[in-house]
């Protein structure tokens, strides 16, 4: 009996898969000004079904398009952020041989990256491309997911693309902080956040699975103000900093304290 709900799940999730992505071709086709509403559409379906509740605070930047810089913690981080914001994710290129998640990935124009210091440089002209065509990017720059209570180190490299002018002035880049708080209303801690939190060398398959049996997750996202590169010395300082104020904001959301 434990099993029949993630049976359902799935069996859902390729329905809800199935019934969009023909008419995702049908706009990129015909209609590529409107090719992020199906995919935010596309996520906010999948956060129902995976029961997941996204609580959202802060201003979200509506403006210029934006590198979004965003904590990691699980495959989940995706439809979460993915359902409140339009945009292309920046992955790493082993996500692109998934199977469905990867013709899906490729559907949202998502870029495909070697996490490699020569690799990301090689490919600031794709990103640049798709910033200077209106699209907001949403960046993970630990470059892997992390334990969901501790950030790793933001890698500066990621913010190369900050110091290119888009349009005639440097990039906007907000800082996101992405929290999973809740299981079924009670506080995740250090040992029940492995329910969401996505780490190592385990196996993506049966995590979800695992997932699927337990209830409802709340998860936060907190949009921070968002800065330039003029505002730092060097964009290793930028990085530092953004990671420095998610860090922040991660253990409020744990804590369940609001931003100041």
């Amino acid at each position: 009996m434990s099993n029949i709900r993630p049976i359902l799940t799935v069996l859902a999730v390729f329905c809800w898969a199935g019934v969009l992505v023909p008419f995702q071709l049908i706009v990129l086709l015909a209609f590529k000004r409107h090719k992020y509403r199906i995919p935010q559409l596309f996520h906010a379906g999948i956060c129902w079904l995976l029961r997941v509740k996204v609580v959202v605070s802060g201003k979200i930047e509506h403006g210029d398009p934006t590198l979004f810089v965003i904590n990691h913690i699980s495959w989940l981080d995706i439809p979460v952020v993915g359902k409140v914001v339009p945009g292309s994710f920046v992955a790493k290129k082993e996500v692109a041989a998934y199977p469905l998640v990867g013709a899906i990935s490729k559907l949202q124009q998502t870029i495909f990256i070697e996490r490699t210091r020569p690799a990301i440089k090689g490919h600031k002209g794709e990103m640049q491309e798709h910033l200077e065509n209106g699209d907001n990017l949403f960046l993970f720059p630990e470059g892997t997911s992390s334990n969901g209570i501790i950030i790793q180190n933001f890698k500066s490299a990621y913010f190369g693309l900050a110091e290119r002018e888009i349009n005639g002035r440097h990039l906007l880049v907000q800082p996101v902080t992405v929290a999973y708080s809740k299981l079924n209303g009670i506080p995740l801690t250090r040992g029940t956040m492995r329910i969401v939190a996505w780490v190592g060398d385990e196996e993506l398959l049966s995590h979800i699975w695992a997932f699927l049996k337990r209830g409802t997750i709340t998860a936060e996202l907190r949009f921070h103000p968002p800065v330039t590169i003029d505002d730092y010395d060097s964009r290793k300082t930028m990085a530092s900093d953004c990671q420095l104020t998610i860090a922040k904001s991660l253990s409020r959301a744990l804590t369940g304290r609001e931003e100041p």
